[in-house]
This record gives C-alpha cells, structure tokens and sequence, in this order.
C-alpha cells in the first residue's frame, strides 16, 4: 500500500510539472488519450 501510494504521488508529481510547459502538456494528453483508447 504504502509503495503504491509514493508511485502516486511521483506520478502526481511528475505531471504537475509537466503541466507547467505547454509543449510538454500536449504531449501528455496525446499519451494519456492514446493510453486510454488502447485500454477500451
């Protein structure tokens, strides 16, 4: 439990980050997008 919660929270983390810079904020949506329809 604890291991999953410090892999959240780098995630969040990590993409709070990300966010910052615009460039790199569209890149995570495609992945996440993209991530997502491979699931369905």
């Amino acid at each position: 439990m604890n291991r999953k919660k410090l892999m959240m929270t780098t995630v969040a983390l990590g993409t709070a980050y990300l966010l910052k810079d615009k460039d790199s904020r569209q890149k995570v949506m495609n992945q996440l997008q993209s991530l997502g329809s491979k699931k369905k």
